[in-house]
C-alpha cells in the first residue's frame, strides 16, 4: 500500500514538474534589485518546500522581503494547483524541486535533512521525491 501511494505520488509529482517547466519561475519573475544581492550574498535560498527561506540571521528587511516574495510565491501557487487539480502542498513542493535545481553556483537552497547548501558546480542534493 505504502509502495503504491509512494508511486501515485511519484507520478503526480511528474506530471506538476512537467507543468512548472513551461511556466515562468517565482524566483526569475522576482529579480528585484534586493532580492537578487539577497540571493547572490547567501542571505536567501530555495527551500524544499517551494518558498524561499532567510538563511542565518538577517536583518529585519531581508525577513520583509522573504515574507512579501512568498505571499506572491502562495497566490500564483493556488492559482496554478487549482488548474492542475493538486493541492498547494503538492504543487509548492515540485516547484520547490524546479527552483533548487535552478539554483546558479554559489546561490543557497535547502538540502534534503534542512541544511542549507551552497550550490556549486555539481547538480543540488534534492529530496528523493523530486520528478
Amino acid at each position: 500500500m505504502l509502495k503504491q501511494a509512494n508511486t501515485m505520488f511519484g507520478t503526480a509529482l511528474a506530471g506538476l514538474a512537467a507543468a512548472a517547466l513551461v511556466m515562468p519561475s517565482a524566483a526569475s519573475a522576482q529579480r528585484d534589485p534586493a532580492y537578487a544581492a539577497a540571493r547572490a550574498n547567501g542571505a536567501v535560498g530555495e527551500k524544499m518546500d517551494g518558498y524561499l527561506g532567510v538563511v542565518g540571521n538577517q536583518s529585519a528587511e531581508i525577513r520583509k522581503l522573504v515574507a512579501d516574495l512568498n505571499i506572491k510565491r502562495r497566490a500564483n501557487y493556488t492559482q496554478r494547483a487549482q488548474a492542475q487539480a493538486a493541492t498547494i502542498e503538492e504543487y509548492a513542493f515540485t516547484q520547490g524541486c524546479v527552483l533548487i535545481n535552478r539554483t546558479q553556483p554559489g546561490e543557497k537552497y535547502e538540502a534534503p535533512g534542512g541544511t542549507w547548501e551552497t550550490r556549486t558546480g555539481a547538480a543540488p542534493r534534492r529530496d528523493p521525491r523530486c520528478p
